[in-house]
């Protein structure tokens, strides 16, 4: 592979590739307290997410898989009938359909959530909350 062998991305090129969530997504409640910039593709839902200081996310389950990588804070995660303090660099796996929420302590807790097959419902939200925007990456 030579470097030379390669062409320059144009803008619009990038725009299919490349999104930076916080600046070029708008947010989505997920749960109150809990807002996302949501992205996705055909077999993927990323939710770039802030989980407000005193809040809490509900327990509950769904059919996806999911990956959650702390970037800010901490919060106490609730995994089947355990609580978990997961903080920033923590990453928590939970298979698909096992109940889990959080309690979100003093200050916020910023995640990646990484979910497969794609949520619909957090689609479903984004639509709902920002008519007549794409869905970033989703075809």
């Amino acid at each position: 592979m030579k470097e030379s062998d390669f062409n320059k991305a144009t803008q619009e090129d990038r725009q299919k590739h490349i999104v930076r969530p916080y600046e070029g997504v708008p947010l989505t409640e997920l749960v109150p307290g809990s807002l996302s910039h949501l992205i996705g593709g055909e077999n993927v839902t990323i939710s770039f997410l802030t989980m407000k200081a005193g809040s809490a996310f509900e327990l509950h389950s769904h059919s996806q898989e999911q990956i959650m990588v702390v970037i800010e804070g901490y919060c106490d995660e609730i995994i089947e009938d355990k609580m978990y303090r997961v903080q920033k660099g923590d990453v928590i796996y939970l298979p698909a359909n096992i109940k889990h929420g959080a309690f979100i302590r003093e200050i916020d807790c910023k995640a990646i959530d990484i979910f497969s097959p794609p949520r619909e419902d957090y689609k479903q939200k984004y639509f709902e909350q920002n008519k007549g925007k794409k869905f970033k990456f989703f075809h």
